[in-house]
């Protein structure tokens, strides 16, 4: 089997995971814009919107993870792409809250499967010696989805008003699934169960969970928890701080440490395993949360941004790398559904824990308490996953020194 990372399909699936995440941070930022300036919403119902979005596309990664098993990849990853297109067109349509309201929940299904078919997908094509190389790059694609995004939507939305904003959140999914369409989808090794053998088999919770990936599924929930107060209320932070000018630099730092990071990590992931990577990077997000409660000018708060960037940018991508690597050949699309929705399950309950805590005790404590609880995530980390992949490595060592002698 080729060694060969950057093949055709994996540029591809690259791309297609650039663009269609694009289009997921763009919207994030201007649907609540849009629904306020031009249908007279107000803030609670724009809450509702991007509630709704993450609730549908928790929910509907289990269910994706088990009709990838049961019907076939290709098949899912095309009836996500469809969703996902034309939903994207259907904003043009939406002139009020109710219909950009049941908008919002098909977008979130289209979302929540086609993250888990690429996550699938990329899972498969990806050599087995290069798994940690080929997921932080894979993920590399998201983080700066996530710096462009809001930044264009922005531009789109305050240059030239809604009707371009929508047409170019259009075209870039109409370009991330032409790219899609250029990926060859691995066929799976094991046979496609029929719809009549599920409806016989009955339904389970394990359908729907890989109890393999639970626990390092729960690593990156408890970390998301944390991370949840950077992606929702970091700008509210700055404004406080009366850094708004340099609030949207943020994550232009943060993924420029990643794009230099990235050759290293993942390579060193796939040479000396998880615990080498994960643990400097949970520090290095405690250090980043704790200078960012401390920041009081640009030049600590755009630093923070760095080592948050180094810490949950590599924790992400090698946690989901874990997840997949320990689940069975068959269970990969529902070990990526697992881990995708329990991570979304920490950032939706943690924006709304850190929206409380903030208005009670300020954002600058809520950074401060959350450096010590990512510090104390090195010990979640350890009794979750670290002792058994140390012991994991331990085990393969001397099993080769075995056969060496």
């Amino acid at each position: 089997m080729s060694n060969r990372l950057w093949t055709k399909d994996y540029i591809a699936v690259c791309l297609t995971t650039f663009l269609m995440f694009l289009n997921y941070y763009y919207l994030l930022v201007t649907i609540p814009i849009y629904l306020i300036q031009d249908l007279q919403g107000n803030t609670g119902q724009a809450g509702l919107l991007v509630a709704l979005f993450y609730l549908a596309a928790i929910m509907i990664r289990f269910f994706a993870g088990t009709w990838i098993e049961s019907y076939g990849l290709k098949k899912v990853f095309l009836a996500s792409l469809i969703i996902y297109l034309g939903a994207a067109f259907m904003y043009f349509f939406s002139t009020s809250f109710t219909s950009l309201l049941i908008l919002r929940l098909i977008h979130g299904i289209g979302f929540g499967m086609l993250t888990t078919a690429t996550g699938t997908i990329v899972a498969n094509i990806i050599p087995h010696g290069r798994k940690g190389e080929g997921m932080g790059y894979y993920a590399l694609m998201m983080n700066i989805s996530m710096a462009l995004g809001p930044f264009a939507g922005l531009l789109a939305m305050n240059q030239w008003g809604s009707s371009v904003m929508f047409a170019v959140s259009a075209a870039s999914v109409v370009i991330g699934t032409f790219t899609a369409l250029l990926i060859s989808v691995p066929k799976e090794s094991k046979v496609v169960v029929s719809e009549k053998a599920v409806k016989k088999k009955g339904w389970k919770v394990t359908d729907l969970i890989e109890v393999s990936a639970m626990r390092i599924s729960l690593v990156s929930f408890f970390f998301a928890l944390v991370y949840s107060s950077i992606v929702s209320f970091v700008s509210v932070y700055a404004e406080e701080r009366q850094l708004t000018e340099v609030a949207s630099y943020f994550f232009i730092v943060y993924v420029i440490v990643l794009i230099l990071s990235r050759p290293f990590t993942g390579k060193w992931f796939d040479r000396h395993g998880a615990n080498v990577i994960m643990i400097p990077s949970i520090i290095s997000f405690a250090i980043g949360m704790f200078l960012l409660s401390q920041a009081s000018g640009a030049f600590i708060f755009l630093l923070s941004a760095a080592f948050i960037g180094l810490g949950w940018g590599t924790i992400f991508p090698t946690a989901q790398t874990v997840a997949i690597q320990i689940a069975p050949p068959d269970r990969k699309g529902v070990a990526t559904a697992t881990y995708l929705s329990t991570m979304d399950s920490g950032i939706g309950l943690g924006s709304l824990i850190v929206g409380i805590l903030g208005a009670q005790i300020g954002y600058s404590s809520v950074y401060f308490y959350g450096s010590i609880f990512a510090l104390a995530g090195l010990f979640v980390y350890h009794f979750l996953h670290g002792k058994v992949s140390q012991s994991a490595r331990e085990l393969a060592k001397e099993q080769v020194l075995s056969q060496v002698k």
